[in-house]
C-alpha cells in the first residue's frame, strides 16, 4: 500500500506537467501602443488644433504690417438739389454808390437798381440723387512699436502652443505606461492567481480522495477547501481588475475590439539611472510647465511695451480713388487724393496707465508662479525618483525572497514525499511563493510608472524607451511555480 504522503505528492504533482493554453487576444507591443496614441488620441489632436490656431493668430498679428485696401459705395437721395444762391444786391449796391457819388439826386437809375437787387440767382452743384464707389488704401507708417511687439506675442503664442502639445503628449504617455503596463501587470497577476488556484484546487481534490480512504480528517480537508476558496476569490478579483485595465487601455488608444489586449513588452527595471541631481537640473530648463510660464512672461512683457506705445502718435499714409461717380462733379470733389495723417491720444481718462499697471501685475504673478512651479516640480522629482529607488530595493530584496520561496516549496514537497512535512506546510509554501511573485511584479510596475512620471516632469519622456531597452524584464525573476515543483520531481 502506498504511504499517505507519497500518494498525496503523486496526485498533487502529476497534473502540473500539462502546458496551459495561451489566452487568445491581440498582441500589442509598447511601440505599437505609442503609435496608436500619437495617431488617434483626442487630447493630442486637440493640442494640435491649438497649435494650428496659434499659428493662424500669429499670421493675423503680422497682417498689421500690410496695407489695408477697402472699397465703399453709396447711393444718396436728398430732399433738395445742392446749389449755391447769391443775391444780386451784391452787384447793384456798388453801382448805386458810384452813381450817387456823381449825381446825388439821381432817382431813375437808382430805382431800377433797387428793383434788380431784390432778386437773386442760383448755381446748381449736385442733383438730388448721388451715387459713388471709392477704393481706399491705408498703410501704417508708425504705430509706436505696436506691430513689432504684436509680432513677438504671436511668435510666443506659437511657442506656448508647441509646449502645450508636448505637455499633452507627455501626459498621454504617462497614462499609456500606466495603462499598458497595468494590463501587463494584471495578466501576470492573473497567471499567478490561476496557478495558485489550480494548485490549491488539486490539493482539495486530493484531500477529498484521501478523506474518502480515511487517510485525512475532515478538519484537514476543510482547511484545503478554505484555502482553495480564498484563492478563487483572489483570482476573480484579479480577473475583474484586468478587465478594468483592458477597457482603460482600449479607451486611451481609441481601439474598438472585443479581443483582449496582450501586451508583449514586459515590465522592466533599470539599475543604471542617473543621480537625483541630474534630474533636478533638467526641471528648470526642460519642464513643460516652467517653459510655458516663461513664455507667458515674455508675452506679458510685450503687453507692457504695447501699453507704453499708446503714448506715441500713430502715423498713416492713405490714398483714395473714385471708381464710379454719378451726380458729383470732378471740379467739386477730386477723383484721386493721397495724404498722410496721424492720430494722437493725449488723454484717455488714465486708461493707459491702468493697462500698464495690470500688465506689470500679471508679469509679477507669472514670476512667482514660475518660482513656485519650480519648487513643486523639484519635490515631484524627489517623489518619483524615490519611487523608482524603492522599487529597485524591493526587487533586490524580493529576488532573494523568491529564490527562498522556491526552495521552500521544493523542500516542503520533498519532505512531504518522505513523510516529514504536513499538507498545511506545503500549502503555506505555495501561498508564500504566490504572494512574493505578486509583490515583485508590483515592484516592477511601480518602477515603470515612477520612471515615466520622473521623465515627464523633467521634460524627457521620450527617454523611457531607451531605459526599457537597457533594463531587465520581469521574466528573469517571476518563473512559473511549476519550475519549483518540477525541480522537486527531477530530484
Amino acid at each position: 500500500m502506498i504511504r499517505q504522503p507519497v500518494l498525496y505528492a503523486i496526485l498533487l504533482v502529476f497534473p502540473l506537467f500539462g502546458a496551459s493554453a495561451q489566452e487568445p487576444g491581440l498582441p500589442v507591443s509598447f511601440e505599437q501602443a505609442v503609435e496608436m496614441v500619437n495617431r488617434d488620441n483626442k487630447s493630442i489632436r486637440i493640442a494640435e488644433q491649438g497649435l494650428d490656431w496659434a499659428k493662424s493668430e500669429r499670421q493675423r498679428l503680422n497682417s498689421f504690417w500690410y496695407p489695408r485696401i477697402s472699397a465703399s459705395g453709396a447711393y444718396v437721395h436728398m430732399a433738395n438739389d445742392i446749389e449755391v444762391k447769391e443775391s444780386l444786391s451784391a452787384f447793384t449796391d456798388p453801382v448805386k454808390d458810384f452813381i450817387h457819388s456823381i449825381d446825388p439826386g439821381e432817382q431813375i437809375i437808382t430805382s431800377l437798381l433797387n428793383n434788380l437787387g431784390s432778386h437773386s440767382f442760383s448755381v446748381p452743384l449736385a442733383p438730388r440723387n448721388v451715387s459713388t464707389i471709392d477704393a481706399t488704401v491705408a498703410l501704417p507708417i508708425f504705430t509706436g512699436g505696436k506691430r513689432i511687439y504684436a509680432g513677438r506675442i504671436g511668435k510666443s503664442m506659437v511657442g506656448a502652443a508647441e509646449v502645450n502639445r508636448k505637455q499633452v503628449s507627455a501626459d498621454q504617455q504617462v497614462l499609456l505606461v500606466e495603462t499598458y503596463f497595468g494590463v501587463r501587470l494584471g495578466q501576470k497577476i492573473v497567471e499567478v492567481r490561476q496557478q495558485t488556484y489550480d494548485a490549491l484546487e488539486q490539493h482539495f481534490q486530493n484531500a477529498l480522495k484521501l478523506e474518502a480512504t480515511g487517510m485525512l480528517t475532515k478538519t484537514e480537508r476543510l482547511l484545503f477547501q478554505v484555502n482553495r476558496d480564498e484563492a478563487k476569490r483572489e483570482l476573480e478579483t484579479a480577473v475583474k481588475d484586468l478587465s478594468v485595465a483592458q477597457n482603460a487601455f482600449k479607451t486611451l488608444v481609441q481601439i474598438e475590439t472585443d479581443e483582449n489586449i496582450l501586451p508583449v513588452s514586459p515590465l522592466f527595471i533599470n539599475e543604471s539611472l542617473p543621480a537625483l541631481d541630474y534630474f533636478k537640473s533638467l526641471v528648470g530648463r526642460d519642464n513643460y510647465i516652467v517653459q510655458g510660464l516663461g513664455i507667458q512672461q515674455d508675452i506679458q512683457q510685450n503687453q507692457i511695451k504695447i501699453a507704453n506705445s499708446a503714448y506715441m502718435p500713430a502715423i498713416e499714409l492713405f490714398g483714395k480713388q473714385t471708381l464710379y461717380s454719378s451726380g458729383i462733379r470732378k471740379n467739386l470733389v477730386p477723383r484721386s487724393l493721397i495724404g498722410v495723417g496721424f492720430t494722437w491720444n493725449l488723454f484717455d481718462g488714465l486708461g493707459r496707465e491702468k493697462q500698464i499697471r495690470q500688465a506689470k501685475i500679471n508679469h509679477r504673478i507669472l514670476t512667482v508662479e514660475k518660482e513656485k512651479a519650480a519648487d513643486d516640480l523639484t519635490l515631484a522629482v524627489d517623489k518619483f525618483y524615490n519611487q523608482t529607488q524603492t522599487a529597485l530595493d524591493n526587487v533586490t530584496a524580493l529576488q532573494t525572497t523568491v529564490e527562498m520561496s522556491r526552495e521552500i516549496v521544493r523542500a516542503r514537497h520533498k519532505s512531504f514525499q518522505e513523510g516529514m512535512a504536513t499538507p498545511t506546510e506545503v500549502i503555506d509554501a505555495e501561498l508564500l511563493l504566490s504572494k512574493v511573485r505578486v509583490a515583485i511584479l508590483m515592484a516592477y510596475y511601480q518602477f515603470d510608472t515612477g520612471l515615466i512620471n520622473l521623465l515627464a516632469v523633467c521634460g524627457i519622456p521620450e527617454s523611457f524607451d531607451q531605459y526599457s531597452r537597457n533594463g531587465k524584464d520581469e521574466t528573469s525573476l517571476t518563473d512559473r511555480r511549476t519550475d519549483a515543483v518540477n525541480g522537486t520531481i527531477n530530484n
